[in-house]
């Protein structure tokens, strides 16, 4: 049987890759929204719509987990705003994530609530803070 326990002392750098993959990915949501690239086939919302908004948060909120500073209250904030935006744009559609095309927000969703538990990690500013002496992230 396979000694999978080795693996262990990677799930540091590999909490950090998830973070980071997450949060470029999740840029490009807002960057689609607010500059219009990639071009996206609905044109930008005004800033202060409730669209815009959206933009602005997933913008500044991907940089700030990209960059693992004050990851736990950005991902905590970030889970929520999928959550809503899962429940006003997609559950009324369909019942169904398939259907209803709201599988990434479920998975946006969940990641960033996980990533509110296990904070941004070692190799992330808040790391950096905590290891220099720093207070709570």
């Amino acid at each position: 049987m396979a000694n999978f326990g080795a693996f262990e002392k990677w799930s540091p750098c590999m909490l950090a890759v998830v973070r980071i993959v997450a949060a470029l990915l999740f840029l490009e949501h807002g960057t689609a929204k607010l500059l219009g690239f990639p071009p996206s086939p609905n044109p930008g919302p005004a800033l202060f719509s409730l669209l815009g908004i959206q933009g602005v948060i997933e913008i500044v909120g991907s940089l700030l987990v990209l960059v693992g500073l004050w990851t736990r209250p950005v991902a905590f904030i970030l889970a929520g705003d999928m959550a809503v935006a899962y429940f006003m744009v997609h559950f009324p559609r369909s019942f169904f994530p398939l259907l209803n095309a709201g599988d990434a927000a479920i998975l946006y969703c969940f990641l960033f609530l996980y990533l509110f538990f296990a904070g941004g990690g070692p190799l992330s500013l808040d790391g950096t803070r905590h290891a220099h002496g720093s207070s709570a992230d």
